[in-house]
């Protein structure tokens, strides 16, 4: 029998203690309760006069109607969002270089101003600044869409900007590998909105895998196991038209007039973006 040094045996079993600690993936979701988020309510839409009440908004950890709730849906424990009222959750803590994956699934109820207009919700990343900055419900971030038939689109909230290769098509810039790179901004005409491709959605009523990918100022969106974009240079606009990279924040998931389930929320930190 050939013996091995203590030592390099202790140091064989540090290095894969590093390296499992540094692939480990994070659970944002226990099952049991919200523990480790933060609920934030904006105004209330008044569905009778069709008007926002801007005197009226819960706010901070404060969900009388309880919009978000945690429920067993088909078998397992997930997080459902009403949609009765415009907000969002958000992870206590802050992310940067990860991969997050999710599971979501339309409910049934919508509620006004859109309880006429596709379900939406919206999976919010590089999340920073304080509650409500963005029409008085969500915070400077960057958008994963989460919408019928939209899955995957880009928008950017209250001053976050991508570059995105994209062509224009009919008035909209779609996402397009060959294209070259647009850069998406409220500051300019082209906006902040690229429509993604393909479309990778399932039916409603059906578990959708959503993924994102971030690795310093670069992010990719995939929709049940298609990359539907590739996002680059993340930043924000800071004061006037000066801007700084926008690589790490919270995670906030949206509430916006539909009733949705998320589930299985992980994320795993790596330090390259894998050939996808």
């Amino acid at each position: 029998m050939k013996f091995i040094p203590v030592h390099m045996v202790l140091s064989a079993v540090v290095l894969c203690l590093l390296v499992s600690c540094s692939n480990s993936s994070h659970d944002l979701f226990n099952g049991r309760d919200l523990s480790g988020w933060e609920t934030w309510l904006g105004p209330n839409f008044d569905a009778v006069t069709r008007k926002w009440d801007s005197l009226n908004g819960s706010g901070l950890n404060n969900d009388p109607d309880k919009v978000f709730t945690v429920v067993q849906e088909d078998g397992e424990s997930a997080i459902r969002i009403s949609g009765e009222h415009f907000g969002g959750i958000s992870t206590l803590d802050e992310f940067s270089n990860y991969h997050l994956t999710l599971e979501f699934k339309w409910g049934k109820t919508k509620y006004a101003p859109k309880d006429s207009a596709s379900r939406d919700s919206g999976l919010l990343y590089h999340a920073v600044g304080p509650h409500g900055a963005a029409d008085r419900f969500w915070m400077r971030s960057q958008e994963f869409q989460v919408q019928e038939g939209d899955c995957g689109d880009y928008w950017g909230v209250e001053g976050a900007e991508f570059d995105i290769p994209a062509s224009l098509e009919q008035g909209e810039f779609v996402y397009d590998t060959e294209a070259s790179l647009v850069e998406f901004t409220e500051r300019t005409a082209v906006g902040r909105h690229a429509i993604k491709f393909p479309d990778g959605e399932k039916p409603t009523g059906e578990w959708n895998v959503l993924e994102l990918y971030c690795v310093g100022g670069d992010a990719v969106h995939v929709v049940n196991g298609q990359v539907v974009m590739k996002l680059f240079n993340s930043r924000q606009v800071t004061t006037g038209d000066v801007t700084e990279p926008l690589t790490k924040g919270k995670i906030q998931i949206q509430s916006e007039g539909a009733e949705v389930f998320y589930r299985n929320l992980t994320v795993v930190p790596i330090n390259t973006m894998p050939s996808l």
